[in-house]
């Protein structure tokens, strides 16, 4: 596996499990990098880095959702030496969704599946709001931080970081804004679903919708706050993950692998 796929903020050298995270858009894989800190020390946080960013800056960010879940779904399959679930936010709980549903294709699946801040890839827009990836840099920016607001004011403040953020940023809002309309493909893994009380983008509705996606348990947690709820509840949302992940592997059968 090409190595520069994967951020390991805290690496083990035997995990009982792994847990895959999908960053929202624009985002760096180091966005996960206190994770491990809320989790057991024997499940391994691999966040998935995206060109385009962080220590890829300077690789061309991918623009197609289909291209870019084969690409992860091939690129993830070492890991699969042991347990592994996903977690991925906005942008990346349709990428986590839809790496699963290639792997699973293969034979393989991720042993629980939590998503966050996200409707169904299956669920339409009815919002008739438009696509932000076209947008002048100006009008992208104002209409980002109006539906979700997502990009700090000290960020917004420095032409030379908005010039490093927006080239990413608008690649991911191509990926998941042209990404064609899944049917609901259920899983034969657990799903979570997790959001803000106050985000627009992912009224409860939209999180309920997810019962589609598995033949498994399903459950759905709601939080204070935005779109971007994650962080201030931070340690709550990594105790709920821990718990529901612990549940689910201790109904699988004990795997054995050379550390």
């Amino acid at each position: 596996m090409n190595a520069s796929w994967l951020y390991r903020p805290q690496p083990r050298s035997a995990p009982a499990a792994r847990l895959v995270c999908f960053p929202h858009a624009g985002a760096p894989a180091a966005f996960f990098r206190l994770w491990p800190q809320g989790l057991a020390p024997e499940v391994e946080v691999c966040a998935v880095q995206l060109p385009g960013r962080g220590s890829r800056l300077r690789e061309p960010s991918f623009t197609s959702m289909p291209v870019l879940a084969q690409s992860l779904a091939e690129a993830l399959v070492p890991l699969f030496d042991r347990p592994v679930a996903f977690f991925g936010h906005s942008m990346g709980a349709v990428v986590a969704r839809e790496v699963a549903r290639a792997l699973a294709a293969q034979g393989r699946s991720p042993c629980h599946l939590f998503v966050s801040g996200r409707r169904p890839p299956w669920m339409a827009d009815t919002t008739g709001q438009p696509h932000l990836h076209p947008l002048p840099d100006a009008a992208f920016v104002q209409e980002i931080n109006r539906r979700y607001g997502g990009i700090p004011a000290e960020v917004l403040a420095h032409d030379d970081l908005m010039a490093l953020l927006l080239p990413a940023l608008r690649a991911d809002l191509q990926v998941l804004e042209t990404a064609p309309l899944a049917l609901p493909q259920a899983l034969d893994c657990p799903v979570s679903v997790y959001g803000g009380d106050r985000d627009a983008q992912a009224p409860r509705a939209h999180l309920d919708a997810w019962h589609t996606e598995t033949r498994a348990g399903f459950g759905v947690r709601v939080f204070e706050g935005g779109h971007f709820y994650l962080e201030p509840h931070r340690a709550a949302l990594l105790a709920d993950i821990g718990s529901r992940l612990d549940a689910t592997l201790r109904t699988l059968p004990v795997q054995t692998a050379e550390a």
